[in-house]
């Protein structure tokens, strides 16, 4: 029997393994980089180890300290999560080695399954090798991990050699290994994938199918359980396809078998040897713990003859810290509140009070909802994402409401191009107009030592300016005898946290919190108070490019230098943030004049990068 699980990952996988652990009485072990001293899975262990530095390379991708932490703090086995070294065969065999249980899939089976091309080649599909204009478009793609990162959707045959390069760089910064192949892009399909779980007696479960479509860089956002409107012979051949993957290669454990689904046929992707991201949607959907069958089959245990049977639907959303307004920048900072209405599962690797920062993946948390049918969970998540409080950097929350509405998703239409046709509509500002004054009406009450304020004679309107969806607001309100007024809105209720307003008959109540002097939250409406009179002074020169979030730049374009004539849309440098690299292009046809990015330098979100100056 395991006693002590150290999981070699962090934030919410590690904190979503001893959540399993606990309820299963096994001690758990975290590991932590310097970044991730003080992060929730760091506490929630019965014990941690430090892993030198922040960089992923120096700590959560280094086996050989992982291992010895293992050993040094007594766990008897180890759970790798997702990322990392989940697929890494090498990593498994030093488990193994030191005398301590994998809680995974044989290292053979991973070895064989970890390239995508040769998973590929084991199931009979051949990569492309000499691409021609009639093979476009085609998708670049890193042979290992996976998270989006290393892939390049390629339209131009011009365009190939730098997707490769830059496939080549993002994938061996990610992942310790830069192969990349190429494969047709195909457009219009469904990203579908099967959950199975095989144990050592040669039984193997499919647990279902989930749609994955909903996808921005090609990392998911929103997934389900079961993929909805799939024939039932179609349905069999995914079951089919995913058992002969898994028996092919001797599997065992949890792993997921990703197919694109267009016109009625199933494109095999690729199998993840570990556990996925999703995986609480099949949870819900079959009543099972995966993580606890996970363990059970590491101990020896057998797998019923059949998994449970099937009810409901379930949807998850992921909770992201990131602009998509731009460019889907990540954001960092503190996360000062974070709760979701009872009934919706979230797992997460943050409570409030924590920090958001620059190294990791910008995942905050997933929301979960279940229920009979599939409209009723949609229904479910979207009603409980638009209520819950989520108090801190810019996410995606706004989206991933209008998502779970849209009529495509709802109507289950979607295909992985869902963001690249609607993106605009879904993050057009639709923001609450009385949140503004809502803010005015709190801040004021905060600010006066006798709450009221009012005075025996007329007061000049008290005059306030906000920063919300992009946009600036004013806002004018009185004191008076009766309290405070503004024009056209009955003011019912007013203090610092709580505000009710009644306009055009219709009473709402709007829940406020301030944090610092200028960052405010009305309902889920984030607001910057701006001063009262703006600063006059010049910020930077036109045509300066500045860091659009922290980050490390991690490459030049080669050649460039000050005094280089650079075309609109250029590559001129890239920065690392999150575990995803971001390009900084030319914003216009000219000169650059100045550029201050070096490799390796840290920059901050408004650092200056570089100036291009037009003719």
């Amino acid at each position: 029997m395991i006693s002590t699980v150290l999981v070699a990952n962090r934030g919410e996988i590690a904190c979503r393994v001893f959540r399993t652990c606990r309820e299963s009485g096994i001690r758990t072990v975290a590991v932590h980089s310097d970044a991730d001293e003080n992060a929730l899975h760091a506490r929630v262990a019965d014990a941690a180890v430090r892993l030198p530095g922040a960089a992923s390379a120096d700590t959560y991708l280094r086996g050989d300290l992982i291992v010895k932490a293992a050993v040094a703090a007594g766990a008897d086995a180890v759970h790798p999560g997702y990322g990392f070294l989940s697929e890494n065969a090498d990593f498994a065999r030093s488990v193994t080695d030191a005398g301590l249980v994998w809680i995974g899939p044989p290292p053979e089976a991973i070895e064989a399954m970890a390239s995508k091309t040769r998973a590929k080649e084991l199931l009979g599909i051949a990569p492309l090798t000499d691409v021609t204009e009639t093979d476009l478009p085609v998708l670049v793609k890193a042979a290992a991990g996976g998270g989006g990162r290393g892939m390049r959707v390629v339209r131009r045959l011009a365009d190939l050699d730098a997707a490769l390069t830059a496939a080549r760089a993002e994938a061996a910064s990610a992942f310790g290994d830069g192969e990349v192949f190429v494969e047709p892009y195909v457009e219009g399909g469904r990203h579908v994938e099967v959950q199975v779980l095989a144990d050592t007696y040669g039984t193997v479960w499919t647990l279902g199918t989930r749609d994955c479509s909903l996808q921005r860089r090609h990392q998911k956002v929103i997934e389900e359980a079961p993929a909805p409107g799939l024939s039932a012979p179609l349905t069999e051949d995914l079951y089919g396809q995913a058992v002969r993957a898994a028996r092919a290669v001797g599997y065992v454990g949890a792993g997921t078998v990703e197919f694109l689904v267009a016109d009625g046929r199933a494109h095999f992707l690729e199998m993840n040897t570990r556990l996925q991201v999703e995986h609480p949607v099949t949870e819900a959907v079959f009543g099972v713990d995966l993580v606890a069958l996970q363990i059970r089959i590491a101990e020896g245990h057998a797998l019923d003859t059949d998994p449970p049977p099937a009810r409901g639907h379930a949807v998850e959303a992921r909770l992201y810290a990131e602009d998509p307004v731009n460019g889907w920048a990540p954001q960092t900072g503190r996360l000062h509140r974070l709760a979701v209405p009872d009934g919706i599962r979230l797992d997460t690797g943050y409570t409030d009070g924590d920090d958001i920062g620059v190294h990791y993946d910008p995942m905050i948390a997933k929301a979960v909802a279940h229920a009979p049918t599939r409209a009723e969970a949609v229904r479910r998540l979207a009603g409980a994402l638009e209520r819950a409080a989520v108090h801190g950097p810019v996410t995606n929350r706004d989206l991933l409401v209008r998502s779970l509405r849209h009529e495509e998703f709802t109507s289950a239409r979607m295909d992985t191009g869902f963001y690249d046709r609607h993106l605009a509509d879904l993050t057009s500002p639709a923001p609450d107009p009385l949140a503004p004054l809502a803010a005015a009406l709190a801040d004021a009450h905060g600010r006066s030592r006798f709450g009221g304020g009012w005075r025996n004679v007329p007061s000049q309107p008290q005059v306030k300016r906000y920063a919300m969806a992009g946009e600036e607001h004013e806002v004018r309100y009185r004191h008076t005898r009766t309290g405070l007024t503004a024009d056209g809105v009955r003011v019912v209720h007013a203090d610092a946290r709580l505000v009710v307003l009644e306009s055009d008959g219709v009473r709402r109540r709007y829940d406020v919190a301030r944090y610092g002097d200028d960052r405010i939250h009305v309902n889920t409406t984030l607001l910057t108070a701006l001063p009262r009179f703006p600063d006059p002074t010049a910020q930077h020169a036109p045509g300066s490019l500045l860091a659009p979030m922290p980050g490390t730049v991690v490459r030049v374009a080669e050649g460039l230098t000050e005094g280089t004539t650079v075309q609109a849309g250029q590559p001129l440098l890239w920065l690392e943030a999150m575990k995803m690299e971001h390009r900084i292009t030319a914003p216009a046809t000219g000169t650059l004049t100045e550029l201050k990015a070096v490799p390796g330098q840290q920059v901050t979100v408004g650092s200056l990068l570089a100036v291009v100056q037009a003719p």
